[in-house]
């Protein structure tokens, strides 16, 4: 069966070759994001560094040899404004993996369940091996606010024409799963013991998309992110100002380095918050879809 491939491929690495990975830069890898602004904040240090040892000396000798202690009393707070921003994002990130996981599991179970109940050549032993994983598929596609499946498999319930009209289309999948079991009880194929038996994977697929959707349409608070921004900004900005005596024109790459440092923690931050998108940092929903797709046909072949 055909798979798609994710435009924006995860990243793959390995940990344990730590030292590679400094010298290793991707599409990851905020540099190439930052590097214009790095430059901008080059030439604003050597401006200031130049003002304060050609015109500004008098007024420096007196009061801006003190900005340090500031910086120290605000490098603490912006120390645990920026660990509290990080581990909240990666709770996110973690909550979504946990959840794509529990799908994993779920589809796994409801094929095998499927099969024990249903004879070997029974018609519906196919719909279930494509509606499965169809719903691996489609969750993903929702999430990523996109309209059609690329890796969908049309049954006789479901087209992809049709499924492309439908504003909620894991809902769609969800109930021609419920649809096909209660037809199965219908036809005394199944008892009402097997529909309690298998409910709990089906009621699963539904709870999965209702807590994605949650972290997907619930940002950080906004005058949160907007105020840790300004923090940083003016942190930065001020920081020529208070080493430039101390460290005369080593302060350009000392300032680039902390600005780097500061504002992509946030980046990252940013986009591990939300891990259903396709940045190299997000969910490898493809690839777990596909995997659902294996197991599912396996057990189902």
């Amino acid at each position: 069966m055909f798979y798609k491939k994710n435009y924006f491929p995860v990243v793959k690495y390995e940990p344990k070759e730590w030292f590679s990975l400094i010298f290793k830069i991707t599409k990851a890898d905020t540099f190439k994001t930052l590097l214009p602004l790095m430059c901008y904040i080059g030439l604003y240090s050597a401006g200031i560094v130049y003002l304060e040892t050609e015109y500004w000396q008098v007024a420096a000798e007196s009061f801006l040899r003190n900005i340090p202690v500031m910086h120290t009393l605000l490098g603490l707070a912006l120390s645990m404004l920026l660990v509290f921003r990080t581990n909240t994002a990666y709770e996110r990130w973690w909550e979504g993996r946990k959840l794509w996981g529990t799908l994993v599991n779920n589809s796994r179970n409801l094929a095998l369940k499927i099969k024990a109940l249903l004879p070997a050549d029974h018609p519906d032993i196919a719909f279930f091996g494509a509606m499965i994983p169809n719903y691996a598929f489609v969750l993903k596609t929702h999430l990523q606010a996109d309209s059609q499946p690329a890796n969908f498999v049309e049954t006789d319930a479901l087209s992809l024409a049709e499924l492309e009209k439908e504003k909620h289309q894991p809902n769609r999948v969800a109930f021609e799963l419920y649809q096909r079991v209660h037809d199965l009880h219908h036809q005394k194929l199944l008892t009402d013991v097997h529909l309690l038996y298998l409910n709990p994977e089906l009621q699963s697929f539904t709870e999965v998309c209702g807590a994605c959707e949650r972290i997907r349409n619930t940002p950080i608070p906004y005058s949160y992110s907007s105020f840790l921004k300004k923090f940083i900004f003016f942190y930065v900005m001020t920081l020529p100002f208070g080493y430039t005596f101390s460290l005369g024109w080593l302060v350009i790459p000392v300032v680039i380095f902390i600005f780097y440092v500061l504002v992509s923690l946030e980046i990252i931050a940013e986009e591990i918050e939300n891990p259903f998108g396709d940045d190299a940092n997000d969910l490898p929903m493809d690839d777990i879809a596909a995997n659902i797709l294996g197991s599912v046909t396996a057990i189902l072949k």
